[in-house]
């Protein structure tokens, strides 16, 4: 598959491996190979330009003109179109026709936005009847992991309780499993796969990776096995939801 490949693999297979079945769900749906999607808070196109490259319509909202400048150089580099507009996720109604996308991606979103539950009904109505929603969040329970290794026990302590683990924390908030449910629920979604991503992937040093011949095919289908585990998925450095409007 083409661009996909482009990213980072160990850390967003899991993400890919889910994103190429709803893609492949959605088209049978529609009858149409190009689909329409938006990417909210989407920067720099990490995302977005592999699925232009793919042939779909790719939106991206982001609120920062110095990242949707880089996104439209990288997409002229790639040899695709990416729409740019300016904005926040809480804005795509304004920005959007209503009912018009098959997919919206809101990764690593939620945590810095200024109404979460808002940028989520955002979302919502700019969903066809159908379409889906790809949320990526941080997860507190991976940050106490992260913070407890490198010896700083009360902010490890602190991130279990609050969210985060001090005034420094450059994440506003971090949401559990149930926390993203109940979000995406309030919104009027239904609430489908839940996958972990990067469990092994922030844990394991580089070392042991890089040179390594297969390590990091092997990585990966470390990730892809533990995505799903019962145990493993929520200590994940982040947790991936798809819901569907219905």
């Amino acid at each position: 598959m083409q661009g996909v490949t482009r990213a980072p693999a160990a850390r967003t297979a899991v993400v890919w491996d889910a994103l190429r079945a709803v893609l492949a769900e959605r088209a049978a749906a529609g009858g149409r190979e190009r689909l329409d999607i938006v990417d909210a808070g989407g920067g720099t196109g990490g995302f977005a330009v592999p699925l232009a490259e793919l042939g779909h319509a790719v939106t991206v909202v982001d609120p920062s003109p110095d990242s949707l400048f880089a996104l439209e150089r990288r997409a002229a580099e790639s040899g695709v179109e990416v729409r740019a507009l300016q904005g926040d996720a809480a804005d795509l109604g304004e920005l959007l026709p209503r009912d018009g996308a098959d997919l919206v991606l809101c990764h690593s979103v939620l945590e810095y936005v200024e109404d979460p539950a808002s940028a989520l009904k955002a979302v919502r109505g700019v969903l066809r009847e159908g379409g889906v929603v790809s949320v990526l969040a941080a997860n507190p329970v991976a940050s106490a992991i992260h913070r407890a290794l490198a010896g700083h026990f009360d902010e490890a302590r602190a991130v279990l309780d609050t969210g985060r683990w001090g005034e420094k924390d450059p994440t506003p908030r971090r949401f559990t499993a149930e926390e993203l449910g109940e979000l995406l629920r309030g919104a009027g979604l239904r609430v489908g796969e839940i996958h972990g991503v990067r469990v092994f992937a922030d844990l394991v040093p580089s070392r042991l990776v890089d040179g390594e011949p297969g390590a990091v095919e092997a990585l990966i289908a470390l990730e892809q096995a533990a995505a799903t585990h019962p145990v493993l998925r929520d200590i994940a450095t982040q947790l991936h939801v798809l819901a569907s409007r219905t």
